[in-house]
């Protein structure tokens, strides 16, 4: 299985979703975006990274990465393994100097802290291929497209198989299990149904 190893390229506020944000990852040596629906609090611990502020106490992030550094635990890499209806799967690959473990993560938390570790980003050739988008420049200019409606094209026509109903349904399993980048995905679904 071939891996591709992204970067950070920005968060952006979401314009159709409130309080949600658009991590953008793109891969390091290409064109390839990944955008990735997140909540608010996600979004505030990588911006804190990303702008190397330091807040007063630690956030969460902050304060796993000081547990892991008192532990001697280290995070070597974070691999985005699965992509499946629409919610990216990861884990962290973490190392106690004498073993190598994996753990799962959600990929917003497995991306701030792989930016505290200074770890590489990992995805398959296979997940890139499907959920990447390429914004060429000269139709950005001619036609601007912010990151949310690229994320909304990548998802295009997936649920259109779905009733209203079902999609309300969905979207209360979704946020019970706490899988809020699907709950956020149909959510928007439904904002485009409403607009025809």
């Amino acid at each position: 299985m071939k891996r591709v190893k992204l970067k950070v390229l920005g968060i952006s506020y979401s314009q159709t979703q409130s309080g949600a944000y658009a991590l953008v990852l793109i891969e390091e040596k290409g064109e390839r975006r990944i955008p990735i629906i997140i909540g608010g609090f996600e979004a505030q611990a990588i911006v804190l990274k990303l702008e190397n502020l330091d807040p007063p106490r630690p956030v969460t992030h902050d304060l796993f990465k000081n547990f892991a550094d008192e532990f001697n635990i280290s995070i070597s890499e974070v691999f985005i393994h699965k992509l499946e209806e629409g919610v990216f799967y990861s884990i962290l690959v973490c190392n106690n100097g004498g073993k190598e473990y994996s753990i799962d993560s959600r990929t917003s938390d497995a991306v701030a802290l792989a930016l505290r570790f200074n770890c590489p980003i990992y995805i398959t050739e296979e997940i890139l291929e499907k959920a990447g988008i390429v914004i060429n420049p000269s139709e950005s200019t001619a036609n601007p497209i912010s990151d949310d409606e690229a994320l909304y094209q990548a998802d295009s026509g997936k649920y259109d198989s779905y009733s209203d109903e079902e999609l309300y349904r969905m979207i209360d399993e979704a946020i019970k299990t706490e899988d809020y980048e699907r709950a956020a995905s149909l959510r928007d679904e439904i904002e485009k149904r409403k607009k025809l």
